[in-house]
């Protein structure tokens, strides 16, 4: 029997599954979201392999044991979907919950030589310092090697973007992480529009952009702003917690 806290985040998660493809972040069947339920990280929920996030439900979510297997059995997540999140999971203690996607703006932003979300808009200055830059695409992730090597890259950062590939957003809860990675693709989104002007960007200096990060994360409102995206379901979408 599941406890309580397990069956909240089943909801929460079938809730960022939901919102993602209504918002564009999602890619066919592919990308993967998780988020731990045991204080090592070795336990977690996860999509299943091929199922589009707009009929992800609560009960759909895999519940991954530390060997990998599933329980209760059934077919196994996609594999760079467990050697990914297995891995970030254990070594990044504050990556409560893993977001990986291909939204078109940032993964757009990772395809540019030396590409990074620069400090030139207020959405994106809640990032300064806080990304981290895997500039080396290195093929899919179907070892527990390579789920190290991006466990590595990530390090203490909320974000990475993977060369090449796409973003990863971590956060301490759902509905922090889907927060982040809102405001990462409507910051990359801003600037991809400014840079196609060919103008130069307006930086925002260091010191300010330092401060202006700093005071973001001190008014929080991912809860509120999740809390609001799950009342839109409840009423749109109501078979997202069953």
């Amino acid at each position: 029997m599941e406890t309580d806290d397990i069956q909240r985040q089943r909801v929460e998660l079938a809730a960022a599954f939901r919102w993602a493809a209504r918002l564009g972040f999602h890619e066919g069947v592919c990308n993967h979201f998780s988020v731990a339920v045991s204080d090592s990280g070795d336990r977690f929920l996860v999509n299943p392999h091929g199922m589009h996030f707009s009929r992800i439900r609560a009960s759909d979510l895999l519940l991954v044991e530390p060997d990998g297997t599933v329980t209760g059995g059934g077919e196994a997540p996609e594999p760079t979907a467990f050697f990914i999140h297995s891995r970030l999971h254990r070594g990044v203690p504050q990556a409560r919950c893993i977001l990986h996607c291909h939204m078109p703006y940032a993964t757009a932003l990772t395809t540019l030589e030396g590409g990074r979300l620069e400090p030139v808009n207020q959405n994106g200055l809640r990032f300064f310092e806080r990304i981290a830059y895997d500039d080396d695409y290195n093929g899919l992730a179907l070892d527990d090697g390579e789920g190290d090597r991006i466990c590595a890259a990530l390090g203490n950062h909320q974000v990475m973007f993977m060369a090449n590939h796409g973003v990863t957003v971590t956060g301490h809860s759902v509905a922090f992480a889907f927060d982040t990675m809102y405001y990462l693709e409507r910051a990359c989104q801003n600037q991809v529009l400014a840079m196609s002007t060919g103008r130069p960007l307006k930086r925002v200096p260091d010191d300010m952009a330092r401060k202006v990060a700093q005071q973001i994360a001190q008014e929080d409102n991912s809860g509120r702003h999740f809390a609001e995206l799950m009342r839109i379901l409840d009423r749109e979408e109501p078979d997202y917690a069953s």
